[in-house]
């Protein structure tokens, strides 16, 4: 119980290090609006062409009488638009983190310096080119399984009762540790840590994930807040990854200074 605190605590540390920080703040929004209208003009031409698609991906229910053929595609067009916002929702940070990579990089590396005892932030020695490959074959890998888990949660969605309760708290904590994943990585791939071992590292610290990943993944739930969320969200991840990593933090003396070493009084 006590990581599951710490966890969340590292999610509000975050939020509250972008607010002392607007310049950051407003740099780190500039991906998650490109890829909140990438998603939506994409979820809009399925809701306009969706039925279509339907029609023309099922040509044997053609001589189908009414009203089943009707039901019937109308079932299968609700459970395309459904199983795509799911996606959407499971894939937003991936692809956010992706569009965003040199922004977040930044923001996660002014987190480091502000918050390490010497000022100083991890590089990676690589090329920009290099760390782009590796960040966009790892967040495909990731988005597959996440993929994987979001279908499989769907299909048991329709399980009376348990479809209704069990599975969606189920899909929140999933979710949650993939959008940890996702966001430790930012901090991660700078101190040149494969997705191998991240995903060790976070397995062996589960609940300290779930009490970070949980409460955001709930709120991403809400249409434009993960848009606002994120940029905090990086820099609380990069706070978590530098304890999963056994780094010093000062925090506390950081969280009571200002950019321009002004006291901060909260």
């Amino acid at each position: 119980m006590r990581d599951l605190g710490a966890g969340f605590r590292y999610l509000l540390q975050g939020q509250r290090w972008v607010a002392r920080h607007g310049k950051q703040y407003e740099f780190g929004l500039i991906p998650g609006l490109l890829t909140l209208v990438l998603y939506a003009a994409a979820l809009v031409a399925l809701a306009i062409w969706g039925e279509a698609f339907v029609t023309w991906s099922t040509p044997f229910a053609d001589d189908w009488s009414s009203p089943w053929q009707r039901l019937f595609r109308g079932f299968l067009t609700a459970v395309l638009f459904a199983l795509s916002l799911l996606l959407a929702v499971l894939t937003f940070t991936a692809v956010t983190l992706l569009i965003g990579q040199p922004f977040y990089e930044k923001l996660s590396e002014k987190v480091d310096q502000d918050v390490s005892p010497d000022g100083t932030a991890p590089e990676s020695g690589l090329p920009l080119w290099r760390e782009l490959w590796i960040s966009g074959r790892d967040s495909l890998w990731i988005v597959v399984r996440a993929a994987g888990w979001g279908v499989l949660l769907f299909a048991l969605g329709f399980i009376p009762v348990v479809g209704q309760t069990v599975v969606p708290v189920i899909g929140v904590v999933v979710t949650g540790f993939f959008l940890t994943e996702e966001l430790t990585a930012v901090a991660l791939q700078r101190r040149r840590v494969e997705l191998r071992d991240r995903l060790a590292v976070l397995r062996a610290r589960k609940t300290l994930v779930w009490g970070f990943g949980t409460p955001l993944a709930a709120a991403f739930l809400v249409p434009f807040v993960a848009v606002f969320l994120m940029p905090g969200a990086v820099a609380g991840a990069t706070l978590m990854a530098r304890e999963l990593m056994g780094e010093e933090t000062g925090e506390e003396q950081a969280a009571a200074t200002a950019p321009d070493g002004e006291s901060v009084s909260w």
